[in-house]
C-alpha cells in the first residue's frame, strides 16, 4: 500500500495569547503576547497581594490547554481559507457534542482546519483522529502532545467507486456484512489496520471529513463511510444511537455511500454540505441489507466512474 501524494499541509500557528486591556475610557484593546511574556505576567499576578488577585490567577490557569490552543488557532486563521466548515455545519456538530454524555467518545476521519476545535469541545471525553497523511499526524502530535491521532494507508480511488460498490454487493453476506469486527475483515471498503483497541470503543459520534476526494485519483470517503456505518451497528456497550456526520455530502462518493451505508431513513438533517445521521447499534444483524427500508442509489449495472470534481 502506498500513501496518497499531494496531501495538503496544515500549518498550526505558533502559540500566542490574546490579552484584553481596559483603557481609561472603559473601552478595550487587544494585545498579542508570547507565552514567555504571559508566564512573566502570571508570575507577577501570583504574588500574595490579596485574595481577589489569587482567585483571578487560579481561574486563568484552569482553562484547559486544548481550549486555549483552539481559540488561538481560530483567532489567527485566515477567514478566507478554503476547505473550512460553514457556521451552520459547525453548530450542527457542536450541538451534538454539547449534549453527549461525559466522557464522550468522538472519532474523526480527517485532519482539517477544525481539528483543534473538535478536540477542545470534547476536552472531557476521548477524541481520536484518523488521517491519510503520516506527516500531518506526526506534526499534529508533535505540536499538540495531548491529541490522539493515527495514520491509515488508503488504496482506494474515487474513480473506483462503482467497482468497489459491486464488490460490496457481492460480499454483503460475507466480508462486507453490516455487523462485524472490522479488524478481521477483508472487505475492500473496510479499514482494518487501526490499533486493535479502536474497534472496541463504543463511539458516540463519528465525523467523516476525510480522506480527500476532490479528484479521481484521490482515495475518497468510500472506506470511511462504510467503516463508520459498521462501527455504529457493531459497537458493544455505550448508548444505543451513534451520531454520524458526513461532510461534503453533495458530492457523488459521499452521497452514494451515505445512502447505501448510513441510510436515508436515518438522515436527521442536512446543514449546507453536512449530513447528520443517527444509526442504532445491532446485537445481531437482522438480515443482510444496510438499509432495508430505502432503495439503494447504486445498482450493479452502474458504470459511472467520474467521481468527484
Amino acid at each position: 500500500m502506498a500513501h496518497i501524494r499531494g496531501t495538503r499541509k496544515i500549518n498550526f500557528p505558533p502559540l500566542r495569547a490574546l490579552v484584553f486591556c481596559r483603557k481609561k475610557d472603559n473601552s478595550f484593546k487587544i494585545r498579542v503576547v508570547s507565552p514567555l511574556q504571559t508566564s512573566k505576567d502570571a508570575a507577577r499576578t501570583s504574588r500574595p497581594i490579596g485574595s481577589a488577585s489569587a482567585s483571578a490567577t487560579a481561574t486563568k490557569s484552569s482553562l484547559p490547554r486544548s481550549v486555549f490552543d483552539a481559540l488561538l488557532h481560530y483567532a489567527s486563521i485566515n477567514d478566507t481559507a478554503s476547505g473550512r466548515m460553514s457556521s451552520a455545519e459547525l453548530k450542527s456538530i457542536v450541538s451534538v457534542l454539547r449534549h453527549c454524555a461525559t466522557p464522550c467518545n468522538f472519532l474523526v476521519f480527517g485532519i482539517t482546519h477544525e481539528t483543534l476545535l473538535w478536540n477542545s469541545f470534547n476536552h472531557n471525553g476521548r477524541t481520536v483522529f484518523v488521517d491519510e497523511s503520516s506527516y500531518l499526524v506526526s506534526e499534529l502530535e508533535e505540536k499538540h502532545p495531548g491529541i490522539e491521532a493515527y495514520d491509515v494507508q488508503f488504496t482506494t480511488k474515487v474513480s473506483e467507486l462503482y467497482s468497489l460498490m459491486t464488490h460490496y454487493k457481492l460480499q454483503l453476506k460475507n466480508e462486507c456484512r453490516l455487523v462485524q469486527n472490522l479488524l478481521f475483515s477483508d472487505c475492500k471498503l473496510a479499514i482494518n489496520d487501526l490499533p486493535n483497541h479502536i474497534y472496541d470503543v463504543p463511539w458516540d459520534i463519528i465525523l467523516v471529513d476525510g480522506p480527500c476526494g476532490y479528484f479521481t485519483a484521490a482515495p475518497g470517503k468510500m472506506t470511511t463511510i462504510f467503516t463508520a456505518g459498521v462501527l455504529a451497528r457493531s459497537k458493544r456497550g455505550g448508548v444505543e444511537k451513534t451520531h454520524l456526520f458526513v461532510h461534503e455530502i453533495d458530492r457523488d462518493v459521499e452521497k452514494v455511500c451515505s445512502d447505501e451505508f448510513l441510510c436515508r431513513e436515518n438522515l436527521v438533517e442536512t446543514k449546507d454540505n453536512l449530513g447528520h445521521f443517527v444509526v442504532r447499534k445491532m446485537a445481531v444483524a437482522r438480515g443482510f441489507e444496510f438499509c432495508p427500508n430505502s432503495d439503494s442509489s447504486f445498482s450493479p449495472g452502474s458504470n459511472s466512474s467520474d467521481g468527484d470534481d
